[in-house]
């Protein structure tokens, strides 16, 4: 290839690298030129909260059932959960160390233990068992 073009394109790509850095660094720290893309996917930070050892902790005691619901489905945390897969008590665990929140806590061990049941009786396998806990409605 040419010279000029692979200096061209250099440019190119830091100058695209600059911008968009730039611009997300200025809708986060101004709410003016936030858009409506990054305010939804930044909707539920005021929930993620560090706990004394350093972990991230969602803390959706304040919410509203609907919100807390939400707020896991959105949440890091939910990966995490479900990469404990299929070790249910620490899954429990998990739920009960990192997430605050009674109403979602509940549904979540429930929908631990309903899972857990199926998954040990044989009417669910391990696919089935992964999609039925990454869905919380």
């Amino acid at each position: 290839m040419d010279k000029s073009f692979m200096i061209f394109l250099a440019v190119g790509i830091a100058f695209f690298y600059v911008v968009t850095t730039y611009v997300g660094d200025i809708q986060k720290e101004d709410e003016v030129y936030q858009n409506s893309e990054y305010k939804q996917e930044h909707k539920y930070d005021q929930y993620k909260t560090t706990d004394s050892i350093g972990e991230e902790i969602l803390d959706v005691t304040s919410a509203d059932q609907e919100t807390q619901v939400e707020a896991w489905n959105h949440s890091s945390l939910k990966q995490e959960f479900l990469d404990i897969f299929p070790d249910f008590n620490t899954m429990k665990t998990f739920v009960k160390n990192r997430v605050r929140g009674e109403y979602l806590i509940g549904r979540l061990t429930d929908q631990i233990s309903k899972v857990e049941d199926a998954f040990f009786s044989g009417t669910m396998n391990a696919e089935e068992a992964k999609r039925a806990l990454e869905k919380l409605k």
